[in-house]
């Protein structure tokens, strides 16, 4: 298929706007795994964020853009892909590209239908406010006795393992296409990219999920 030179432009936005979210995805992961160290660990992590002050809130719309970006630019090259796409060859189409790739635009809005969620249960405050408990007078909130109590229910807790999933078909071919949009990519390093973008995108899947199965089993505890 001739690429157009908005489609390339696109796609090249996709590339950079995936890897700040994918930096984003990791730093988040590095964050939360103070969990496992205990209490004052994730407070002390999250009482500095909020520290910060209007340098969160920047950083905030900064992330927004990005994934405004990448799932309206996303959708417009899905769309442009299957009407250029003739019938007969969607099945040979499929075999080349694999699961992951044909699945990327439901993956990223199964991902979107996510952080809403995940941003109403934590962040909003809106699905459960009776795991908030105040700590100290300046606004904050025991973050540890939050995420605990956040997944005694079963359905966080499915909903979350559900988006890891996703997470990790989504990672798992959009970290090897971004390698391929900026050119960093050819036929013999293709299987090596392709290695380690499952890679991301399984050490993402074990690092979130386990946060919430550790709280399940009672490593993680009050």
């Amino acid at each position: 298929m001739q690429l157009t030179q908005s489609s390339v432009g696109r796609k090249i936005i996709m590339a950079v706007t995936g890897i700040v979210l994918v930096g984003f995805v990791c730093v988040h992961l590095l964050g939360n795994s103070s969990m496992f160290v205990g209490a004052d660990a994730i407070n002390a992590y999250a009482q500095k964020l909020h520290s910060l002050g209007p340098f969160v809130w920047v950083f905030r719309l900064v992330m927004l853009v990005a994934f405004a970006l990448h799932i309206a630019f996303g959708i417009q090259l899905t769309l442009e892909n299957k009407a250029a796409t003739p019938e007969a060859n969607v099945q040979v189409k499929r075999l080349k590209t694999g699961f992951g790739a044909e699945t990327m635009i439901v993956s990223g809005l199964v991902l979107l239908a996510f952080v809403i969620y995940h941003l109403l249960h934590f962040t909003v405050r809106v699905t459960n406010p009776e795991i908030y408990v105040p700590l100290g007078g300046d606004g904050m909130v025991d973050v540890y006795f939050m995420v605990v109590n956040g997944f005694k229910s079963v359905l966080p807790v499915i909903i979350y393992l559900a988006g890891m999933l996703f997470l990790f078909l989504h990672v798992s071919h959009g970290f090897q296409s971004l390698f391929q949009t900026l050119g960093l990519s050819n036929d013999k390093s293709l299987p090596v990219t392709g290695t380690v973008s499952k890679l991301v995108g399984f050490v993402l899947l074990l690092g979130y999920i386990a946060i919430p199965l550790s709280i399940v089993f009672g490593y993680i505890k009050l």
